[in-house]
């Protein structure tokens, strides 16, 4: 099998440096200790989404639950809420989270971009409301052994699903120089991706490259007084990057807004939230072209951002952006 990258590259699914599939870190914390990722824009995502007593709505990334908790107490009496995530470890604590709500959420270990799969699979044929938070989440950030920060100490991971068997570390082992250079460019819009490809490609000859404090010290010292004093580590944009290209996150993204008009019933509405430009372009284009061809109609001209007190209580919403619409 080959995973296919929505920048052009093609990547041969292989297990060197991945751990076998199904082998997600187990949760068993109490739910009372747990650190629950905090969900940005809640009140806007519940306000655009209007969900009513009897209604469906999917969570297209349930996270730990933070949007669906919101979201249920509308539905009910006799609601339903479909719960889906890639990451079978946000899914458990999503669970644990939104147990008192059994039996109206319905828990899905997918991907996204099969949303036109799994609705015939749970007896829906389209629902009322979407809500989709790019994002990532606490449980990835904060846990060093998934691999997504550079803040602490982890194996070069990345995955947000277990099941596939690339990771960050056995990719930058196998792209050319070349092939890593356009995709810093492209998935990160790095600067100085051929300075960090050829730094890359010129450690990993002698000493694989396999922790995220390792590739973020080479990223640093391959661009030297050439990486900007400002508020973003100098590997951000690399690790995004790589985050994107292992998770295949654009292309999944593009086959959910091609899914809209079939999956959103009439007056049917979807809210996107993203966090980078990549992401935001593609909502805002799939929108605008929809409501152009008199498909969808926008509910946000413009994308709404945090309120100062947001951003001030929860430093990582200030870069999300709401986009939503609803099917005509």
């Amino acid at each position: 099998m080959r995973l296919e990258l929505s920048v052009g590259l093609v990547l041969e699914r292989g297990s060197m440096g991945a751990s076998e599939p199904g082998d997600e870190p187990s949760i068993r914390t109490p739910q009372s200790e747990i650190p629950w990722h905090r969900s940005v824009l809640v009140t806007q995502v519940v306000e655009l989404l209007d969900p009513k007593p009897g209604t469906t709505i999917v969570d297209c990334t349930v996270g730990t639950g933070g949007h669906s908790l919101a979201i249920l107490p509308h539905l009910l009496p006799n609601g339903r809420l479909i719960a889906l995530d890639c990451d079978a470890q946000a899914l458990e604590l999503a669970r644990m989270r939104l147990s008192e709500f059994h039996p109206h959420v319905q828990f899905v270990h997918e991907n996204f971009r099969r949303l036109p799969e799994i609705l015939p699979r749970v007896g829906i044929a389209q629902v009322h409301g979407l809500i989709a938070d790019l994002g990532l989440s606490s449980v990835h950030v904060e846990t060093p052994e998934r691999g997504f920060s550079f803040m602490k100490e982890g194996p070069l991971d990345m995955r947000m699903d277990h099941r596939q068997p690339t990771t960050a570390a056995s990719l930058i082992q196998r792209l050319s120089e070349q092939e890593l250079a356009r995709l810093l460019r492209t998935l990160g819009e790095e600067r100085w991706a051929h300075r960090i490809a050829k730094r890359i490609v010129a450690t990993r000859t002698a000493t694989p490259i396999r922790t995220t404090t390792q590739l973020a010290r080479l990223v640093s010292d391959a661009l030297g007084a050439k990486a900007a004093p400002g508020r973003i580590h100098p590997a951000t944009r690399t690790f995004l990057a790589l985050r994107i290209a292992i998770n295949d996150e654009l292309s999944a993204l593009q086959a959910l807004l091609a899914a809209l008009p079939d999956v959103l019933a009439r007056g049917g509405r979807a809210v996107f939230i993203t966090f980078h430009s990549l992401e935001d372009r593609l909502v805002k284009r799939a929108f605008q072209q929809g409501a152009r061809a008199g498909v969808f109609r926008l509910l946000t001209k413009k994308p709404l951002g945090p309120a100062a007190a947001e951003v001030s209580e929860n430093p990582r919403a200030r870069s999300a952006k709401l986009r939503a619409a609803e099917r005509l």
